[in-house]
């Protein structure tokens, strides 16, 4: 005993005498919970309050639904359309019953007489493939746990990165639209990032030799294209309240896979408190000589 212990057998059987025949064979060899129905409309019953049935040995000829129809309405069902049915009969012996047997969706079609010995191997071969289908099951649940894990720990990471990096950061789609802004981007700006949302580049964007950035658009695309990022600049953002604040601007195409700019990648670091000196190379002019005495 205790071998595949958890397990639980449904027996159909419109006699009380094959049932119980039935449950001391099963009982004497298997350490699994027995269920019996004594009709098709009991079996689909205990189905549906035992959620847990691992297998169902259906008799054939049973009156008002017999094993075919009861088979039928099981695979029907999405909670019992997975259990695997094994046939058992004495008269419905031929080819053609047995093809309709496995029409509806057993897994075997057992003609009695049958060894006992055959029976319950039969009924232990199920029960291994079912432990290692589950095994799989569990094992796979578990990658995908792992996995799924895994996944939230580099998003959190790369959003950790968005959120506490210093430059601002933007991304475009590729007429221009803003689709993304990290934290410092929406300081710089003091927009929320709901209202940054879906406005152009040229509404909080001019480089110094144009006064919208809507004007050189396509210049960037161009340029984009060919070599992938363009070289840093120095420009200004246009702020929520008017304020031009002067930023050091790169511009980077994200390439899909047919090729095509899918995004533009913004960064820009806010130079304000800067100054820019300007170095005139010219030697100073000589002073006065001096007279020697």
């Amino acid at each position: 005993m205790g071998h595949h212990a958890g397990f639980k057998l449904l027996i159909v059987d419109d006699h009380a005498h094959n049932l119980f025949t039935l449950r001391t064979l099963i009982e004497r060899h298997l350490d699994c919970v027995v269920l019996e129905a004594s009709s098709g409309q009991q079996a689909l019953d205990l189905t549906h309050e035992h959620a847990d049935i691992d297998l169902i040995i259906l008799d054939v000829q049973m009156p008002e639904m017999d094993g075919f129809e009861t088979a039928a309405m099981l695979k029907l069902r999405k909670r019992t359309r997975d259990i695997p049915i094994i046939f058992l009969t004495a008269a419905f012996k031929s080819e053609a019953f047995q093809q309709r047997g496995f029409a509806v969706g057993a897994v075997d079609y057992l003609l009695k007489p049958i060894d006992d010995d055959l029976l319950i191997n039969k009924i232990g071969t199920y029960f291994r493939l079912i432990e290692k289908e589950r095994g799989l099951n569990r094992l796979l649940e578990q990658q995908v746990a792992e996995r799924t894990r895994e996944l939230a720990e580099a998003r959190q990471y790369l959003e950790n990165i968005l959120t506490y990096m210093g430059e601002a950061l933007l991304v475009l789609a590729p007429d221009g639209t803003i689709k993304f802004t990290n934290p410092a981007a929406r300081h710089m700006l003091g927009y929320e990032e709901t209202a940054l949302r879906g406005m152009a580049i040229g509404d909080v964007f001019e480089e110094e030799a144009d006064e919208q950035a809507g004007a050189f658009m396509g210049t960037w695309l161009e340029a984009l294209i060919r070599t992938g990022a363009l070289s840093k600049i120095e420009a200004r953002f246009i702020a929520s309240d008017g304020r031009r604040v002067p930023i050091l601007f790169s511009r980077t195409a994200v390439r899909d896979t047919r090729g095509e700019i899918s995004d533009i990648i913004c960064i820009a670091k806010n130079m304000s408190g800067y100054v820019r000196v300007e170095t005139d190379e010219a030697l100073p002019a000589p002073g006065p000589a001096r007279e020697h005495s």
